[in-house]
């Protein structure tokens, strides 16, 4: 079969291997349709410390499909039926899956190789993290679930509730899922980007407001056009930063008005520092949190979103184009160039 293998930054290549076969516990799973991602590009250009702990190897993370072969002792699924799995299992034993942190567990499962025609699902993601989708879900629909799992996490630990104005700044894929879920939870939106076309989908996707930045360099700056057309001019309940961007970071808790919550959720570059006023965070009482990855509850969460409808996956899908066009398709993300591509082997 075709997959695509990682072979160090930069260097990505189609390559014909053997199909893998599940051992007991295991699913195989002939993919339909597997979702690029941010990470996809930072990983194509300089490597990952976690989930490409030797080399070469399989790529990407995103995706969804059809079981062709179970494993010995494998009841929950079957030969045909449509699932999707995310990418990680926590081990459930460690300290921090002890006391609830299972997105910081220290033995965590990767599962990599959604670029290609089949996969095998190893046997703790199979008994966690795998679930059976309605027909009436695209596989296109349903491949972005990982990151919407993030992104539930990330609403979950902000605290947004009904009345609230949340400011996302940062308007891609994930922007557009915060954008979506802090609806649901009865938030005004208001969004700030740089480029035009992400603010008209961030409009189209029911943002109140946006912010176009261009030009504006300076953090306090760009907040202080972001407080403006707040409540009161007093700043968010809620901000969030979706850039993985040092002065995005900062740029965000200068948002907030007092007693408000940001929430950092880009990954920025090794060695990325930002600032904070330590007198205003004491006396505003600002609350600055990062929030890492998903745990198997927020996955379920996310399942259900997409299989509901109460998310729709495919406004996140720029493209479906066949599995030979990832490298253009992270070329072209790297250039503003739409949102996520679906490949289809």
């Amino acid at each position: 079969m075709r997959a695509w293998i990682f072979h160090g930054p930069g260097d990505l290549r189609l390559e014909d291997v053997e199909p893998g076969r599940p051992g007991p516990g295991e699913v195989a799973v002939s993919i339909k349709a597997a979702a690029t991602c941010g990470t996809d590009l930072k990983s194509f250009r300089r490597g990952h410390p976690t989930l490409f702990p030797e080399l070469p190897a399989r790529f990407g993370h995103e995706f969804a499909g059809v079981v062709s072969e179970v494993g010995e002792g494998v009841d929950r699924f079957a030969v045909g039926q449509r699932v999707v799995a995310a990418n990680t299992c926590p081990c459930g034993a460690c300290w921090a899956c002890q006391i609830g942190r299972e997105s910081l567990c220290e033995n965590l499962q990767y599962l990599n190789g959604a670029f290609a025609e089949q996969i095998v699902i190893p046997n703790a993601i199979v008994e966690r993290n795998t679930y059976a989708i309605p027909d009436s879900l695209p596989f296109e629909a349903a491949a972005p679930l990982e990151p919407l799992a993030c992104v539930v996490h990330g609403v979950h630990d902000s605290g947004i509730a009904l009345g609230d104005t949340v400011v996302v700044n940062g308007a891609g894929p994930i922007g557009q899922m915060f954008i979506k879920l802090a609806q649901l939870r009865g938030a005004t939106v208001i969004v700030a980007d740089v480029s035009p076309g992400r603010l008209q989908q961030s409009l189209d996707a029911g943002a109140r407001e946006v912010v176009d930045l261009t030009g504006v360099d300076d953090p306090e700056e760009r907040a202080a056009r972001i407080r403006a057309i707040t409540p009161g001019g007093r700043g968010a309940d809620v901000a969030i930063e979706c850039a993985g961007l040092p002065e995005v970071w900062e740029q965000t808790w200068r948002c907030l008005r007092p007693g408000g919550t940001a929430v950092m959720f880009g990954g920025p570059k090794a060695g990325s520092t930002f600032t904070i006023d330590a007198v205003a965070m004491h006396y505003q009482e600002y609350k600055v949190l990062g929030t890492y990855h998903h745990q198997p509850r927020y996955v379920k969460i996310a399942v259900e979103l997409l299989s509901t409808g109460k998310f729709d996956g495919l406004s996140l899908c720029t493209e479906i184009r066949p599995l030979e066009a990832l490298i253009d398709s992270l070329e072209d993300m790297a250039r503003g160039v739409g949102s996520k591509y679906i490949l289809r082997p």
